[in-house]
């Protein structure tokens, strides 16, 4: 074994959505870095040219199918002989405004990137689980998430896919904490990022120059949570955009009303927060602007 805490030699790694975007970058990342990947899209790709012959294979479907889930971790092991690393990268976009939106723009929405991840971190968890009691000791498990910031900033056009990152950001959370024990890490990435999904809000890539919005940026971050120099990364949330790496704190208190007596009467309640919310401004809600507004430093290049 390697005493590289970056080489990642020896381990079986399974991307979704690598036929293009972040996916095809993450991909290629895990495999420059040592690992056998599998990877996914719902259509055929030809990511398997650029990775290393003998060391990759492809599993064409929807993410949301919980048999593609299944195929995916199967073949992992039977081409490979297990599973190591798992990165959901695979997602859609329905934007339309929430008096707009349909049945089927929010289900579509939902399934692929909150029930894929899901499928897949259920499947991986189970197979890690039984891996480690039957070796009695923990295994060596990555699990990379991708939410957004749509989340944090309750995008107005995009209710299906912020309610999906939302609950993307806590199954990451619920996975580090319940698989842990068993040697599993779990992390999610908020990226930045222009793709075929993103590039109708950041527009075109610049003609001369690097990308500061380039795939090429992110990939490194996945590459090294999947690696054992991350052993004690666990349940983290990070944006990452260009040069930049911020880790997200949880969400904290901003107030705190005590009753009192034995609990608070609508008239109180009225009294005490309407004073406190008296001076906010419409646009003082539940966000957080701060973390959307960072920006590289110019020295990065982005």
């Amino acid at each position: 074994m390697s005493t590289d805490p970056l080489d990642l030699s020896g381990l079986v790694a399974v991307v979704t959505g690598a036929g293009s975007g972040l996916g095809r970058a993450e991909a290629l990342a895990l495999a420059a870095a040592g690992a056998d990947v599998v990877v996914n899209d719902v259509t055929a790709t030809d990511v398997l040219d650029e990775l290393p012959a003998g060391r990759a294979a492809f599993v064409r479907g929807d993410v949301g199918d919980t048999a593609v889930a299944r195929e995916l971790v199967g073949t992992a092991v039977r081409r490979f002989g297990g599973l190591d690393i798992v990165v959901n990268n695979a997602g859609v976009v329905r934007d339309r405004m929430l008096f707009s939106m349909s049945d089927e723009e929010w289900d579509t929405v939902i399934r692929v990137h909150l029930r894929g991840h899901f499928l897949l971190c259920r499947d991986a968890g189970a197979y890690w689980r039984e891996a480690s009691k039957a070796s009695g000791k923990p295994v060596y498990g990555r699990l990379v998430n991708t939410t957004s910031e749509a989340w944090f900033l309750g995008a107005v056009a995009q209710p299906n896919y912020a309610a999906a990152k939302a609950g993307i950001t806590a199954l990451t959370v619920a996975a580090a904490r319940g698989l842990s024990r068993y040697g599993v890490r779990a992390n999610a990435i908020c990226p930045r990022a222009r793709t075929a999904m993103t590039e109708p809000v950041y527009g075109p890539a610049p003609a001369d120059g690097p990308d500061p919005l380039g795939v090429e940026r992110v990939a490194p971050l996945v590459a090294y949570l999947a690696s054992p120099a991350a052993e004690r990364i666990n349940g983290q949330v990070f944006f990452v955009h260009g040069g930049l790496v911020a880790v997200l704190a949880p969400p904290t208190v901003a107030a705190r009303f005590d009753a009192d007596g034995a609990g608070w009467t609508a008239a109180g309640l009225a009294e005490t927060l309407g004073t406190h919310f008296a001076q906010h401004t419409p646009e003082q809600v539940f966000t957080a602007r701060d973390i959307s507004a960072l920006r590289p430093a110019p020295s990065t290049g982005g």
